[in-house]
């Protein structure tokens, strides 16, 4: 377990160092930030002024190997247009968006789980069979059309929910939770709810996949034979199989959910670090989108080295050996 441990942080130190490369060559030969931060009506003199201090004015380079220096000391930059670190801003932004994240996964898995069953234990039936064609609805729609008819239905007609907005919150731990407020979740459902639908229809295809190949094998047939409750059968012998590939996908796509929530916070106007990196975007704002971009990547890493833990404590024929499972 150290040896896997171990090896895995390093193969994260190097995803990391290739990554920093990648974006910052990526993300600084895009553009000027001078042309948005700088007056149009400026001397020279003062836009190299400005350069200075920023950095701009030295070779690619040069401004990688401060910007490495730096980032093994945990600074990643200072924001062009808040001057502030941009590792600070995107951590304050950060509970916001693991707040509708894990929203929209819980979502996803107590909605998905349970139908999927459904439509594999009774794939015939009229129940299955609508599942399943829902389920094709949630691959097919795009987000930002289905959270703008959210609005239209729950929010203009309606009257039921808020558009957009976080709303108010309660302070945990030094962070603000929407959820601990007494009307927190009521500007939350519907971004979580349209952050959710893809997750949802993935989970209820795999589950249903799953359970239907599940009740082939022969542990199955024999715990039938053996004269079992149907709901021992598939809450023991089905259930528990069909989860190592269900929570392999699942802890993935939470990776996904973080990283792809740009379009559903720029939909509800939720203050997350999406919503942050499309303001950064627009106006060149270069520390924060090579931090959050390193972020994200650091989540993945760390996502998929609990994936690989909770793949072999379900399965007790999975080892950990060297940096992979076996």
């Amino acid at each position: 377990m150290i040896l896997f441990l171990l090896r895995r942080l390093l193969q994260t130190a190097q995803v990391l160092f290739i990554m920093s490369l990648l974006v910052f060559v990526g993300v600084y030969a895009v553009g000027n930030p001078l042309d948005m931060l700088v007056d149009p009506q400026a001397t020279a003199a003062d836009t190299a002024r400005v350069a200075a201090a920023l950095g701009l004015d030295q070779p690619l380079w040069v401004q990688y190997w401060r910007f490495l220096g730096n980032a093994l000391q945990g600074d990643l930059g200072n924001s062009f247009l808040h001057g502030t670190p941009a590792l600070q801003l995107i951590v304050q932004r950060l509970p916001a968006t693991l707040e509708l994240a894990v929203s929209a996964l819980l979502i996803a898995v107590l909605l998905g789980i349970p139908l999927g069953l459904w439509a594999g234990l009774r794939p015939d039936g009229f129940g299955g069979r609508t599942i399943m064609a829902g389920s094709i609805l949630g691959f097919s729609l795009p987000t930002f059309w289905v959270g703008l008819m959210l609005i239209m239905v729950f929010s203009v007609h309606l009257g039921w929910l808020p558009s957009g907005g976080r709303g108010p919150t309660r302070e945990f731990l030094g962070l603000e939770w929407s959820l601990l407020a007494p009307d927190g979740w009521r500007y939350l459902l519907l971004p979580a709810l349209n952050l959710a639908l893809f997750k949802l229809a993935l989970v209820i295809r795999l589950t249903q996949s799953g359970t239907r190949e599940a009740l082939l094998q022969d542990y199955v047939r024999f715990a039938r034979a053996k004269g079992l409750p149907p709901r021992r059968v598939v809450g023991v012998h089905v259930l528990k199989n069909i989860m190592i590939p269900v929570v392999t996908v699942i802890g993935l796509e939470f990776g996904t959910l973080i990283a792809f929530s740009v379009v559903t916070e720029s939909i509800f106007a939720w203050p997350g670090i999406g919503k942050l990196l499309l303001d950064s975007i627009n106006q060149l704002d270069r520390p924060v989108v090579v931090a959050y971009l390193l972020l994200i990547v650091f989540i993945y890493t760390l996502i998929s080295l609990v994936v690989d833990l909770l793949y072999a404590a379900l399965d007790p024929r999975v080892r950990l050996t060297g940096g992979q499972t076996a």
